[in-house]
């Protein structure tokens, strides 16, 4: 007898079944521009066990005194909601917002890509770079450091192209986000 079979409607064993999808989503935080704000927002991240796969942190108003905070995250609707509302309960954060709900919103990242190699490599490399719309930021006679502003997607792939190319290192800001339209984030 298959086990799907006797599981019946209103026992335990078929709410086992049913498992919301996650998603990642894009917060944008604004809050206190303040020493151990960021380690407050991480720490609830951390303490519930929340993964973040992106973040960025600057201060965007000076006179204000607030930084804004974008962190991507991935998890169900119920664990999406959870972390908005814990965040907006923390006490130097103005604002939250779930780009990804909002819609539409703007996602750019920037990557510096060191990557070795002469002869057909090199001039491979050169190739790519300019399809991609990538700047040459240093070049020696042995590697290049291209820097490359784009969505993740985008940086991934170039990434991915250089590997047998001779790539050597990446560094990556993460995501900077903003939604469109002429309304902002409420301070």
């Amino acid at each position: 007898m298959n086990d799907q079979s006797t599981k019946q409607p209103g026992s335990a064993y078929f709410l086992d079944d049913h498992r919301d999808p996650e998603e990642a989503h894009t917060l944008s935080i604004v809050v206190d521009n303040e020493p151990g704000v960021l380690a407050r927002v991480i720490g609830l991240f951390s303490g519930r066990g929340y993964n973040i796969e992106s973040l960025t942190v600057s201060e965007t108003e000076h006179e204000a005194h607030v930084s804004r905070i974008t962190i991507q995250t991935s998890g169900t609707a119920m664990v999406l909601e959870q972390i908005k509302t814990q965040l907006e309960r923390m006490v130097p954060v103005h604002s939250v917002a779930d780009l990804t709900v909002i819609g539409n919103a703007i996602e750019r990242e920037l990557a510096l890509i060191k990557v070795a190699g002469q002869g057909e490599h090199r001039v491979e490399a050169l190739r790519l770079a300019e399809a991609f719309r990538a700047r040459v930021v240093d070049a020696t006679n042995d590697s290049f450091v291209f820097e490359l502003t784009g969505k993740t997607r985008k940086v991934d792939q170039f990434i991915a192209l250089m590997q047998p190319l001779g790539l050597i290192e990446v560094v990556r800001t993460g995501i900077a986000a903003i939604s469109r339209g002429p309304e902002a984030l409420k301070i």
